[in-house]
């Protein structure tokens, strides 16, 4: 098993242990339904798809408001069934369609992946935000201003930013600014507790650790849920709407959590976390 000299050089070891070994991903949206999934939108209990906002059409998850009276806040996310701890995360999306004008002017082609969530079964009907780490898309609004995708946001959670925890809701990436209905790829590398790595169409352009319970944004919530200072091992991933219409395909996942016992028949080589029950 290759040996990292560091967290940081996390990324280029995986690929390195990676080339003479098939890697087993998952499909975590088959591109014909929503089954797997599971829906929770600010106002409404768990479950309710409210205006069918979350649909699928052509073998993507489409994020729509057509069935809207008003907006009315009603942030929502979709939620795949099961969390998740140490993982490589791929996806692509692409702004498309119409922003609800209104809904708050900072959600104009801004949409995100949320992880390290909370179970939103564990979230009241007026929660806004769930307690989560969230990869923030974003796209250029055509005023030659730069706004770089992949960055950090942080609904009632806190990281680790060059060795402190910065107190800033939102981390810029280092991306470039992508224009129009193009679709890019998203990866997410998640270490458990310790390092992140957000990765746009292959260039790394942000890193942080020790994803964390704290700061504020969300609102609401169960105050038994929100424990501040522990630190985030494992969470659910979501999708997210907040009025801006979008499109998301291709969403794969690869656990790096497994049986690193080479004597195993069910070791593999890039797993990075032991978990001794899946050598059996």
């Amino acid at each position: 098993m290759a040996i990292c000299i560091s967290f940081l050089m996390f990324f280029g070891c995986v690929t390195t242990r990676n080339r003479s070994e098939k890697e087993e991903w998952i499909d975590l949206f088959n591109g014909k339904d929503l089954k797997d999934w599971t829906v929770k939108i600010h106002h409404h209990e768990v479950g309710d798809n409210y205006g069918n906002t979350f649909r699928v059409e052509d073998g993507m998850v489409k994020v729509r408001y057509d069935q809207y009276d008003k907006f009315n806040e009603r942030y929502g996310h979709l939620y795949y069934k099961q969390p998740f701890s140490y993982y490589r995360l791929t996806f692509e999306y692409r702004f498309v369609g119409i922003w609800r004008k209104d809904a708050p002017s900072y959600t104009i082609k801004n949409s995100g992946i949320m992880f390290h969530s909370q179970d939103p079964r564990t979230m009241p009907k007026e929660q806004d935000w769930p307690i989560s780490v969230e990869f923030q898309l974003l796209a250029g609004l055509g005023d030659g201003k730069p706004r770089p995708t992949g960055n950090m946001c942080s609904p009632g959670t806190d990281v680790v930013f060059k060795g402190k925890i910065d107190p800033r809701h939102c981390i810029e990436s280092t991306s470039k600014t992508y224009e129009g209905e193009q679709w890019v790829k998203g990866e997410l590398i998640v270490l458990g507790d310790s390092l992140v790595t957000h990765i746009i169409n292959g260039d790394t352009v942000l890193q942080y650790s020790k994803p964390q319970i704290g700061g504020g944004v969300a609102n609401r919530y169960d105050p038994s849920i929100k424990k501040d200072g522990k630190l985030l091992t494992e969470g659910f991933i979501a999708l997210q709407s907040e009025g801006q219409e979008i499109d998301f395909r291709n969403i794969k996942l690869l656990n790096l959590e497994g049986c690193t016992d080479p004597k195993s028949k069910y070791y593999k080589k890039y797993f990075v976390k032991h978990n001794p029950s899946k050598c059996r």
